[in-house]
């Protein structure tokens, strides 16, 4: 045989072991089933009904929205066929749908979809016409099948809020269609096992435990995903998270892990795992009740009608923040990936004030002195005293060891100028829950004082700050749904929002941006701690995931494969 020959025969031998090689390696479904576990449990599937960050990752494995955010805060079409720029007059933006896609059910994905998800969260009796997203929305219309416009009431410079990022997904018509309104937390079938476009379709969920997803047929892209089941385990707590992938290789993936550093570091040298940590927009803060949270107030305890007995004084407040020693709390519960800061507006890096950095000194003596010029008095038991009111804090968190960690420095601190603290820790899964019925959700706060986290979608940070305007205070009137938990209201922090709206130039809006977080940092309404790093864990064996600290984890599931 001659050379020219053999080298054909050779290159053709190549073609054929690669083009087999490759078929392999896209056949859907071929790596089994991914494991994942979340401490904190999912306890619904429609993040439309839960603040909780752990439900809006369960449900982004199944709806998805328009776009996506990647790690550098670039938007990325996901239902959509690119990322359109606003009209010139910003009172609108129209969106071109991808062609093809259906729904884990089979039925076509139009522009029926997206109108109806907008009625659906926009109706004033919902659940979720609380959310910022679709501020300043006037409407949505059908233009035909694949395009949909949405108008604004004002010019809006930044105008992805609707549909851009898994906490703002579209849902089915045909499933949710008599789910408007007060009936929205009702549908629980539907609540709880979405149809979706995504890579995979719920099969059994148990709220506040088990989520076991099957592959969809019907997915977009024919060569994923490369997993066929997915199972979402909660429970527990993050240092068992941890182990369960660092050490003993039993999941794949595990979320949030809030676990002291030395310990962390330990897992990941048995090299089953590795850790990833993005900074993204997370801040551990305490949220002061500015209400009275006491239960003989009945059914306006923790309301505007009520403030609080002394958290309503903004000397107490204060003096709280400038007690406590930030960079203890991270040097003990965060190491590299926790930084002290005074802003609950820390990331991105351009929106982070500098106006508020008297909290990074802890300061004992100021804070007992400006306790004694607003009139409150040490006891007899060291605990200080105005008017007959003791300054008697219940401080609660979600059981997790750092945040208990976290509890026990600051209540020492706080004893140091006459506070008394009583710790409470409940159930991730109940805290961060949807439960309308339990006293101990985060957004009930029927305490004085509650520790957590959370962030927002993408890198524009409008909607966030949108949290805290006055008719974001969850109350009975609105089944407790909102993001205003310090129950704060400012007429000149909503006239500044209202600014930011209409405001397109990037440099502008970074002052608003700041002023609104000035606002709320200088009232105290609540005391930032940390500035977190998003700390997961994933497999060695597990590769294709982006890790973006703008969006949910899982929302690219459909990428992950294992080696």
């Amino acid at each position: 045989m001659g050379m020219k020959k053999t080298v054909t025969v050779i290159v053709a031998i190549i073609a054929i072991f690669t083009l087999f090689a490759t078929g392999a390696y896209a056949e859907r479904g071929r790596d089994g089933e991914l494991k994942l576990i979340y401490w904190q449990a999912p306890s619904i599937i429609n993040p439309y009904l839960s603040g909780g960050t752990k439900d809006n990752h369960a449900a982004a494995v199944v709806v998805e929205p328009l776009a996506n955010y990647l790690p550098s805060g670039e938007m990325v079409p996901t239902l959509a066929k690119s990322i359109p720029k606003p009209a010139a007059d910003l009172k609108s933006i129209t969106w071109e749908l991808k062609p093809g896609v259906v729904w884990s059910d089979g039925t076509p994905f139009t522009a029926d979809d997206v109108v109806f998800t907008a009625k659906y969260c926009m109706d004033p009796a919902g659940g979720c016409s609380q959310l910022p997203f679709f501020k300043d929305v006037e409407s949505v219309e059908r233009v035909d099948d694949l395009t949909v416009k949405i108008n604004f009431g004002v010019p809006k410079p930044f105008p992805y809020g609707p549909f851009v990022g898994s906490q703002v997904p579209v849902l089915q018509k045909k499933q949710f269609q008599n789910c408007l309104g007060a009936k929205a937390p009702t549908c629980t079938d539907a609540n709880f096992g979405p149809i979706g476009t995504g890579a995979f379709k719920v099969s059994e969920f148990h709220p506040n435990d088990t989520v076991i997803y099957v592959m969809n047929e019907k997915f977009r892209d024919p060569n994923k995903p490369a997993f066929s089941k997915v199972m979402i385990k909660g429970g527990g707590d993050a240092a068992s998270a941890a182990r369960s992938v660092l050490e003993t290789g039993e999941f794949d993936f595990a979320w949030n892990l809030q676990v002291e550093p030395e310990v962390l570091a330990k897992m990941e040298k048995v090299g089953k795992g590795k850790i990833v940590a993005s900074f993204g927009t997370g801040v551990e803060r305490l949220m002061v009740n500015l209400t009275n949270p006491d239960p003989k107030l009945g059914d306006k305890r923790a309301t505007k009608a009520h403030p609080h007995p002394f958290l309503s004084d903004l000397a107490v407040r204060r003096a709280l923040s400038l007690a406590i020693d930030r960079q203890i709390l991270v040097d003990v519960g965060y190491g590299a990936a926790g930084r002290a800061t005074c802003n609950v507006l820390s990331g991105p890096e351009i929106y982070a004030s500098s106006a508020n950095e008297e909290c990074k000194t802890q300061n004992i003596e100021l804070a007992n002195k400006i306790l004694d010029e607003a009139g409150w008095k040490r006891g007899s038991d060291g605990v200080r005293a105005k008017n007959g009111v003791r300054l008697s804090i219940l401080y609660q968190t979600s059981t997790n060891s750092v945040r208990q960690a976290t509890q026990a420095m600051i209540k020492q601190m706080w004893q140091q100028i006459g506070v008394e603290t009583e710790l409470k820790n409940i159930s991730a899964s109940v805290f961060f829950g949807g439960d309308q019925a339990s006293p101990d959700t985060y957004q009930k706060f029927f305490a004085d004082i509650e520790m957590y986290t959370n962030t927002f979608n993408g890198t524009d940070p409008e909607t966030y700050m949108n949290n805290w305007k006055c008719t974001e205070a969850p109350a009975p009137e609105n089944q407790w749904i909102g993001n205003n938990m310090p129950r704060y209201c400012d007429p000149e922090y909503d006239a500044l929002l209202v600014e930011m709206s209409k405001t397109a130039v990037l440099e502008e809006r970074i002052a608003i941006a700041k002023k609104l977080n000035d606002k709320l940092m200088q009232a105290y309404a609540m005391i930032p701690l940390i500035h977190r790093g998003d700390v997961n864990a994933w497999k060695n064996s597990i590769g294709g995931y982006k890790a973006s600290p703008w969006d949910a984890y899982l929302a690219d599931i459909e990428d992950w494969y294992r080696k």
